[in-house]
C-alpha cells in the first residue's frame, strides 16, 4: 500500500520540512515490510485554487484513482493512535493500494471533498495551522507503523 499526504501549501525548508521528512523517510523504512511501500508528500499550490473549491479541484487531480481518503478537519474523528494504526491496518489487509491524507489550506478544506472522505480525522479540538497539521500527521503515521511492528517507540 502506498501512503500520500496531499496538502495545500508548500512547506519551506526549516523545523517543519525537516520533521516531515524525517518522519516519513522512518515510516517509509520500517512500513516496508508491513506491506506499506511509500510514504510521500504531494503540495498543491494555494495560488492556483484561489478558494476552497479550487484547492479542492488541486488536490482532487493528485489524489490517486481508487485511493481512500482520509480528510483532517477540525470537526472529524479523534482516535488513539493504537486505532489510527488498526484502520491503516484494516485498509491495508483489505487491499488497499493507495491510501490518501488531505490536508486543506489556510481555511480548511471544501466542504464536498470532506464529505466524499472514507474518513473524516481531527487531531483535536483545538485548530492547528496546516504546516503543523503535516508535522503531526507524518508522525502519527510513523507512530502507526511503528504499532503494527510492535516496535517500542509507543508506549501506553
Amino acid at each position: 500500500m502506498r501512503v500520500h499526504i496531499l496538502a495545500v501549501g508548500r512547506l519551506r525548508s526549516g523545523a517543519e520540512a525537516g520533521l516531515v521528512a524525517d518522519y516519513l523517510r522512518r515510516a517509509t523504512r520500517s512500513g516496508r515490510p508491513l506491506g506499506i511501500s511509500s510514504v510521500t508528500v504531494t503540495e498543491v499550490d494555494e495560488r492556483k485554487g484561489g478558494s476552497k473549491a479550487g484547492e479542492a479541484a488541486l488536490l482532487e487531480k493528485a489524489l490517486p484513482q481508487g485511493a481512500v481518503l482520509v480528510a483532517l478537519d477540525e470537526r472529524g474523528r479523534h482516535l488513539t493512535s493504537p486505532a489510527f494504526a488498526e484502520r491503516i491496518a484494516g485498509w491495508r489487509d483489505n487491499g488497499c493500494q493507495d491510501l490518501a491524507f488531505v490536508i486543506g489550506g489556510a481555511d480548511g478544506l471544501d466542504p464536498d471533498l470532506v464529505a466524499r472522505a472514507d474518513l473524516v480525522l481531527s487531531f483535536g479540538a483545538m485548530v492547528w495551522p496546516h504546516m503543523l497539521a503535516r508535522v503531526m500527521l507524518s508522525e502519527q503515521i510513523y507512530r502507526a507503523v511503528t504499532i503494527l511492528a510492535g516496535s517500542p517507540y509507543h508506549r501506553e
